[in-house]
């Protein structure tokens, strides 16, 4: 039996990403010995943010929209990122962990958490990007599966993520009746200029129930050697009969891949008061 509606508390985590993109040195960019230590291990999550890690962000942003259980899936030699909230007195949100033995690609990390999901639908969104509130909440409160997406012209407004960066999500398309039909992971610009504008993006924020690990375990790699969540997603409208409703978002994204993103991230969160 599935959670009623209104009861989904469970939030995955993916936090296994080897962050190489964060850990290219850049002489230009100003960071202090703190960000600079972090960096280098390539853990976004952990990234200080006026004196916090860049998670504890999110976490706080879960718990004020209502989810209670999180799951960081995480690598084996990802010590410091268990250290950290272990030691972390969280009043409101209970933490546990996922091992993704490999860094096999997101549908991958997303089975790693089966059993901590159980028979329960469950919110799956990413370490590195902080999300509106609202659609969180929105995502909280669907009677089946969905995703939350995002028009590309909000995105630049809202946003710190640079117009360029925008080909590295994936686009979405919706059938008549509003649900998603077709996803397509980084999509190569011939693609990209087919499409309408605005585009309408995925910034890997789901909402799914137990029937998504049939479909992460029955894709193959992508052509960049990985098992993505956007393909097993497909599997699962194709093959599997499921539709995913859609949320439109709008608000604040921040996004935390390069060391050029901290001052903007800090800029918008450092007056946030942070409560776990």
């Amino acid at each position: 039996m599935f959670m009623k509606t209104g009861e989904l508390d469970k939030v995955v985590i993916l936090a296994r990403g080897l962050g190489t993109r964060m850990r290219q040195k850049d002489g230009n960019i100003d960071l202090n010995k703190r960000q600079r230590r972090v960096a280098n291990t390539g853990i976004k999550a952990l990234i200080p943010i006026a004196g916090r890690p860049f998670l504890d962000y999110i976490l706080n942003t879960l718990a004020d929209a209502g989810y209670r259980r999180i799951c960081l899936v995480i690598g084996p030699e990802h010590h410091p990122l268990r250290t950290h909230y272990n030691q972390t007195l969280a009043k409101r949100l209970h933490i546990e962990y996922a091992i993704q033995r490999d860094p096999l690609g997101t549908a991958d990390a997303v089975v790693a958490a089966e059993s901590f999901v159980g028979d329960d639908p469950f919110l799956v969104i990413n370490s590195d990007t902080y999300y509106p509130l609202n659609v969180l909440k929105e995502l909280k409160c669907l009677q089946m599966p969905g995703l939350a997406v995002f028009n590309q012209m909000d995105l630049l407004v809202h946003s710190n993520i640079p117009a360029e960066r925008l080909s590295r999500f994936a686009i979405v398309e919706l059938n008549a009746l509003g649900y998603l039909e077709k996803i397509i992971e980084k999509p190569d610009i011939e693609i990209l200029d087919t499409r309408s504008v605005p585009v309408q993006i995925s910034m890997n924020c789901w909402r799914f129930d137990p029937m998504i690990f049939s479909a992460c375990r029955s894709i193959n790699f992508s052509p960049r050697g990985e098992l993505e969540l956007p393909y097993a997603v497909q599997y699962a409208i194709n093959e599997l009969d499921q539709r995913f409703q859609v949320v439109s978002a709008k608000g604040l994204v921040l996004d935390l891949t390069h060391r050029t993103d901290i001052e903007s991230v800090r800029k918008q969160l450092a007056n946030m008061q942070v409560h776990l």
